[in-house]
């Protein structure tokens, strides 16, 4: 268990304490402390996956759990945010895409594939990450809900792009 593992592992747990957050509005500055909870789950993405390059600490966990970690952070801050801040089709696509490639990635793994990340997919989750933090952050000024509104739709086309690209990349995975 190395230090990128360890940090992954990190990441999972702070998902129940930043939804705790989130829906406890009894809690005071709840929202405000959900954001810097979710920065920090957020940023050990990009640590973990730096110190794994660097110090060739990349491994088959990593290669997996990685990426389902960053899935079930944005996912329970989209289900969070259903329907107040983002509208329910948008997390439905967004999330179904998510347990799409879940399901890939078990079904490469099946055949001896460990498939890593692409570079659509990071993108995809940066700006994910981003348009979670601004829509909890939920300042009231106009250009802010315009701010916020112009990441849910670049968060919606990276999710639809990058999904194609992870297929086609890897479509030998569905000739088997």
């Amino acid at each position: 268990m190395n230090l990128p593992n360890k940090l992954t592992i990190f990441r999972i747990l702070c998902i129940p304490v930043f939804v705790v957050l989130m829906l406890v509005n009894t809690i005071p500055y709840n929202n405000y402390i959900a954001v810097g909870v979710f920065i920090i789950a957020s940023l050990t993405d990009m640590l973990d996956g730096k110190i794994a390059r660097k110090y060739n600490l990349v491994t088959n966990f990593g290669k997996f759990m990685d990426p389902l970690a960053d899935k079930l952070l944005v996912s329970a801050a989209l289900i969070c945010l259903c329907g107040s801040k983002i509208p329910v089709w948008i997390v439905i696509i967004i999330i179904s895409r998510e347990l799409f490639i879940s399901g890939f990635r078990t079904l490469a793994a099946d055949q001896g594939i460990v498939l890593a990340a692409g570079w659509w997919g990071k993108f995809k989750t940066t700006f994910q990450m981003i348009m979670i933090i601004v829509l909890i952050l939920d300042i009231p000024l106009k250009s802010f809900d315009i701010i916020g509104w112009i990441l849910i739709w670049i968060s919606l086309a990276l999710t639809i792009i990058s999904m194609i690209d992870y297929v086609a990349k890897n479509i030998q995975v569905l000739k088997n």
